[in-house]
């Protein structure tokens, strides 16, 4: 398995491809190149039946600093809706995936950077990182799905506030908002990070897979819409070889060794 490219390198660990934002110098700001990696690397996960977790996180001192404020006085309007055009389909390719995708974050994640962490289904940070949606400072709305994602989480009046300000939040109050999954000291993060991917990456990988489907279906549909789908989706993971060794595990008295079938 060939992946990635000099902005986005791509790492198959076991069941868990890792995925590292890798332009350090900026702060892991988006490039095409790394937004094309990203999405091939996403493909190959939903492809392999060997992957079952991807993990995400950037190289250098923060996880992104989101669009390249550097290069934004010299795009054109055509050259950006094509940008945020190929941005789009990357949060939509981790939003399908039918496997977890952990965002890793230190540092900053900053504009899109945190959009896209907020994109992915869990969120573990270390203790010292910061949150910003940066888009007013550049005279720009916010991109990647930032006011669709935060303000489910947060609601419209808290994600108006950082729209308006671009104030920077710290982790905890990420944290106590429900933003964040797990606070972790730096020194620990990449270690506990794996763990926790690998720990997922032993569950059930067909149940969690339609969980995530169902949880993010959710937000766009009734009560009972929710629950004719649950009828439906346990009707057929009944039949599961993993919901079968679970079964018999619990029977007698071990831990299950799920195949993700």
């Amino acid at each position: 398995m060939k992946l990635g490219n000099k902005h986005l390198l791509a790492s198959l660990e076991g069941p868990i491809l890792s995925c590292v934002l890798n332009q350090p110098e900026r702060l892991n700001a988006f490039s095409d190149e790394m937004i094309t990696g990203l999405q091939e690397a996403l493909t190959e996960a939903e492809q392999n039946p060997e992957i079952k977790v991807v993990v995400l996180s950037g190289a250098g001192r923060a996880f992104s600093a989101g669009g390249d404020v550097k290069t934004m006085g010299d795009s054109t309007a055509n050259h950006l809706y094509e940008h945020v055009g190929e941005l789009n389909k990357l949060i939509l390719k981790i939003k399908d995936l039918s496997k977890p995708v952990i965002a890793v974050v230190h540092g900053y994640a900053a504009g899109a950077g945190f959009n896209l962490a907020l994109a992915c289904d869990q969120i573990l940070a270390a203790e010292e990182s910061k949150f910003v949606l940066s888009f007013a400072q550049v005279g720009l709305v916010s991109d990647g799905g930032g006011h669709y994602f935060l303000s489910k989480l947060i609601g419209p009046y808290r994600t108006k506030e950082l729209l308006f300000t671009a104030e920077p939040i710290p982790v905890e109050t990420a944290a106590q908002w429900g933003i964040v999954n797990r606070v972790i000291p730096l020194e620990n993060l990449e270690a506990d990070a794996m763990d926790y991917a690998l720990r997922l990456a032993k569950g059930p990988g067909r149940a969690i897979g339609m969980m995530k489907k169902l949880v993010d279906l959710s937000e766009r549909s009734s009560l009972e819409d929710i629950l004719e789908q649950e009828r439906l989706t346990q009707a057929i993971m009944v039949s599961t070889e993993d919901h079968k060794e679970g079964v018999q595990a619990f029977k007698n008295k071990r831990k299950p060794e799920f195949l993700g079938r």
